[in-house]
C-alpha cells in the first residue's frame, strides 16, 4: 500500500519507515498518492494532518499523543473517511490497559505511574489518560520525564495486606511497529469517524 508517513525522521518515525518498507508498503510524498496517512508528529500538526487526510478521501492511522480526536470526528464522518487514534501502539500496553480494567473490578484504590523520555510534550501521557478512563473514579496519575526513558507505564492497586502492579515497558519504539502495521492493515475496514485504541483491531 502506499503509505504518507508524517513524521518520518522523528523518534517513531525512523524506526517505523524501514519497518513499513519491510511489510511491502510504499512511502509517498503527498496525500494525493496515499492510500493512508500514518502521523507520528506533534500536537499542533497533527489535526491539521488528519483533515488534509479526509479532505482527500484517506484513512488515517495516527499516533501522536497531546490532540483531541473529536476536533477531527465530525468532519471525518461527514466525509465517510476512518480515522483510526492509538494512545499506545505496542501490544503489550493495550493488554496491560485491559488487565488494569480487570483488576480495577477489585480492587477500590489505584494510582498511575507513567515514565517518558523528556522530549515527550504531553503529560500525562495518553496511554495513561487512557488507562485512567477504564477505571472507577478519579485515578491519581504521576507523570515523570526524564533522558534515558523510553515509555513505561506502572498502574498500582492497593489493598488490604497487598499491592497489585501491572507495569509494561517499551525499551524501544520497535514496540509499535506491529500494532501501527496492523492498523495500517485494517483502517479502511472501520466505519467513518474516529476509532480510538488498538484494543478495537484485536
Amino acid at each position: 500500500m502506499n503509505v504518507l508517513l508524517n513524521g518520518r525522521h522523528g523518534k517513531v518515525g525512523t524506526v517505523l519507515a524501514p519497518a513499513l518498507a519491510q511489510a511491502g508498503h510504499d512511502l509517498v510524498e503527498t496525500v494525493a498518492d496515499a492510500g493512508v496517512m500514518v502521523d507520528f508528529t506533534q500536537p499542533e500538526a497533527v489535526v491539521g494532518n488528519v483533515l488534509a487526510a479526509v479532505g482527500a478521501g484517506v484513512p488515517a492511522v495516527v499516533g501522536t499523543s497531546g490532540w483531541e480526536p473529536k476536533d477531527v470526528a465530525a468532519s471525518a464522518r461527514e466525509a465517510g473517511v476512518p480515522v483510526f487514534y492509538a494512545p499506545n501502539f505496542a501490544l503489550g500496553a493495550v493488554l496491560m490497559m485491559r488487565f488494569a480494567e480487570e483488576a480495577g473490578r477489585h480492587f477500590r484504590s489505584a494510582e498511575i505511574v507513567e515514565l517518558h523520555h523528556d522530549a515527550k510534550r504531553d503529560a500525562p501521557s495518553g496511554t495513561a489518560l487512557a488507562t485512567a478512563a477504564r477505571l472507577e473514579g478519579e485515578t491519581p496519575i504521576h507523570s515523570i520525564r526524564l533522558p534515558g526513558l523510553v515509555a513505561h507505564q506502572a498502574v498500582l492497586f492497593g489493598g488490604p495486606g497487598e499491592v497489585l502492579t501491572i507495569r509494561h515497558d517499551a525499551t524501544a519504539r520497535d514496540a509499535y511497529v506491529a500494532g501501527v502495521l496492523l492498523a495500517i492493515d485494517r483502517v479502511g475496514t472501520l466505519p467513518p469517524g474516529v476509532t480510538v485504541g488498538l484494543d478495537a483491531l484485536l
